[in-house]
Formats: C-alpha cells, sequence, structure tokens
C-alpha cells in the first residue's frame, strides 16, 4: 500500500486503523507524519495521532523503545530542511497541540525520570506560558481536541512516564520553542530593512512656489506611509498564516508581542542615535505611521495581539515629545510624569537636547528642565 497516494479522508481513516494495533506499525506511522495531513475540526492531525499511538502502544511506560526517536528524528527532517513559513506554521501547531497533550498525560515516576525532571523545571518562559494556559483551563484547553474523535477526553488519563517518555518531551518541546523562533526571527528579518525608513521624514526637494512645496510634501509623506503599510502587510500575511494553521492563540500573541518590542527598539535607538531623526516633522511622520500599526492591532483583535500596541510605549512617547508645542512652558514635573513617564531622565535629556523643529522654528524645553 503506498501511502503517499491515498486521498486525505482515507489517509486519516488508515491512520485511525493503526492505532488499535500493534508496534510493528511504526514505519507506517513514521511515514503518514511525514506528509503534511492537516487539520480536523481545526485540530492537527498528526499530533492526535502520534498521541493516540503512542498511548495506545503503552509506549510512554516503557523503560527502552525507539519510537519517540524516530518522530523526533522526523520532526528535524522536514522542519530543519524549511525555511518557509506555512509550513513551520504547520508544524508550530502540531509540536504545540503534542506537548499539552503530553503535559497532561505524563507524570514522572522513580529515579529514572530526575534528569528530565530537572530539566523541565528550567525551561523557557514561551513553555512556561503554553503550560500554564493549559493548566489555567484544562478542561476547556483539553476538551477542544476532541474532534471527530481525535483526542477522546477519556484518553487524556496520566500514565506513569519512563525515562524516554520523559526525554521525548523536552526535546518536544526544544522543537516547539525553534519553531516559534524561527516564525518570529523571520518576520523581523523582513520588516527590519522598513524600520530604517519608518523613522525619519522624506526628504524634499526645494520649490520655488507654495504649490510646489505641497506637493513634494504630500509625495514625500505618501512614500513614508507606504514603508508602514508594508510593515502592516507582513503583520498580516504572518497572522494569516499562523490562524490557517490553527496556531494556539498564545503562540501567535507571543510572536506579536516580541515582534513590536523589537520595532520599538530599533525605532527608539535610531531617534537617539541620530539627530536628525529628532525634528518637528519626523515626529509628525512616525506619529502618522505608528497609528498605522495602532489601527493594525485594533483589527487583529486583541485574541492574537494581545498587549502588543503597549510595547511601543518607548518610541510612542519619544515621538509625543517631538509633537508637542510650547516645550519651553512645560515644567520638568509635567515631561517626566505626564508626557514621557516611561522615558528615564537620561533618555528625555539626549531627545531635548537633539530636538529641532524644521516646521515652525520653536524650541525645546526650558534652560531650567534641560
Amino acid at each position: 500500500m503506498c501511502v503517499g497516494s491515498l486521498q486525505p479522508r482515507l489517509l486519516i481513516s488508515v491512520l485511525f486503523s493503526i492505532v488499535c494495533q500493534f508496534q510493528e506499525n511504526q514505519d507506517l506511522l513514521i511515514k503518514c507524519i511525514s506528509q503534511d495531513l492537516g487539520f480536523s475540526g481545526g485540530k492537527p492531525v498528526v499530533a492526535c495521532v502520534i498521541y493516540r499511538c503512542l498511548l495506545r502502544w503503552r509506549s510512554f511506560e516503557v523503560e527502552r523503545t525507539n519510537v519517540f526517536d524516530r518522530i523526533i528524528q522526523t520532526i528535524a527532517s522536514v522542519v530543519e530542511a524549511q525555511d518557509n513559513t506555512d509550513v513551520l506554521a504547520y508544524w508550530l501547531s502540531n509540536t504545540s497541540t503534542l506537548s499539552l497533550l503530553l503535559q497532561r498525560t505524563l507524570k514522572a515516576s522513580g529515579t529514572a525520570s530526575s534528569t528530565p525532571q530537572r530539566r523541565r523545571t528550567a525551561s523557557s518562559p514561551l513553555y512556561g506560558r503554553v503550560s500554564q494556559g493549559l493548566r489555567a483551563s484544562p478542561q476547556s484547553s483539553v476538551s477542544s481536541l476532541n474532534s471527530r474523535g481525535l483526542c477522546r477526553l477519556n484518553d487524556l488519563r496520566q500514565v506513569e512516564a519512563k525515562y524516554p517518555a520523559l526525554l521525548f518531551k523536552q526535546q518536544l518541546t526544544a522543537f516547539l520553542e525553534k519553531i516559534y523562533g524561527m516564525i518570529r526571527d523571520n518576520l523581523k528579518k523582513e520588516i527590519s530593512p522598513l524600520l530604517g525608513l519608518c523613522i525619519q521624514a522624506p526628504k524634499t526637494s526645494r520649490q520655488s512656489s507654495i504649490k510646489g512645496r505641497i506637493h513634494a510634501n504630500a509625495v514625500s509623506q505618501k512614500a513614508l506611509i507606504a514603508h508602514w503599510q508594508s510593515i502592516v502587510k507582513s503583520l498580516n500575511k504572518y497572522l494569516k498564516i499562523m490562524k490557517a494553521n490553527y496556531v494556539p492563540s498564545l503562540l501567535i500573541r507571543t510572536v506579536f508581542t516580541q515582534t513590536f518590542s523589537f520595532i520599538n527598539v530599533q525605532l527608539f535607538n535610531s531617534l537617539l542615535l541620530r539627530r536628525e531623526c529628532c525634528s518637528f516633522s519626523n515626529g509628525e511622520f512616525v506619529k502618522s505611521g505608528l497609528s498605522e500599526l495602532e489601527q493594525w492591532c485594533v483589527e487583529a483583535t486583541e485574541e492574537y495581539v494581545g498587549s502588543a500596541w503597549e510595547e511601543l510605549k518607548h518610541i510612542r512617547q519619544a515621538v509625543r515629545f517631538l509633537v508637542t508645542h510650547q516645550k519651553p512652558k512645560k515644567t520638568m514635573n509635567e515631561i517626566t510624569k505626564e508626557l514621557c513617564h516611561v522615558l528615564s531622565i537620561q533618555q528625555l535629556y539626549r531627545i531635548s537636547t537633539m530636538y529641532w523643529d524644521d516646521k515652525y522654528g520653536t524650541h525645546t524645553v526650558s534652560t531650567d528642565v534641560s
């Protein structure tokens, strides 16, 4: 029988037929999971089939087995040969689902499990958030996998896991974190070249007439907004891919929260390092660009974006300072407590000393403040 030639529905039927059989079917399982089996009821078929097979074969409870190594090697061969975000999102969905199932099912037993147990307690914050999400609402998280019998709730009993199973759990967690990092870093790489174009207002050629200057400024502003819109386009693309692959919303939120933190650092550091960026006009341009990101956050909804917008607080307050009128009249308390409360004194000092008004010719803060 050639598994690869089967239709999706028939393939899934074949997969479920091997669940009730013995470990001689490892080869068929490995061959099946190396393919894109898609989703059933919004749940990744590969993760649920692996889990059902391992549970039925009692693989979690044996002292020696090579099935875990074969599964990990299969995942590694597919993931490490890919830089395709769609493929990565597919495996992020599978590894996260399988990790949650194992978190609910496996419990350490005896001294043989001591080493992987110690590793688990030192695991990364990302895995901790995934596990915490499961513990916070175990019934809803697990029962959502009860689609078309893929992972029945009564199968999620705890078993005394031996060392190979606990080690498999750690290896799977490592892949989850690796795949997550690859997706996040790919997004950062995609938008990074655009950020340098977003921080500084485009220079306009000198025009002899007012009409000419107005037209030149309009063209420049359109060019700048285009860079911000390209960033939004990338954000939308990644959101669409992760949603299509049913990546847990917790992981999607974390991707965008960390990406917005990256945007904040890049823009804010550029502002502090380049005097030409600390102008009134540039503040206006960046403010209009940030509004594009804010609108995207609203449309993407809090479920998938979370607190990503709050990660931009440093660049938002720096821009607020640049476009604030009558800076000489602002007191130290007004600036540090109301206008820019998240910025340090050193950061405010640098921005205020580099500030220049290329639009109205106004001055920076008073000498008493500076």
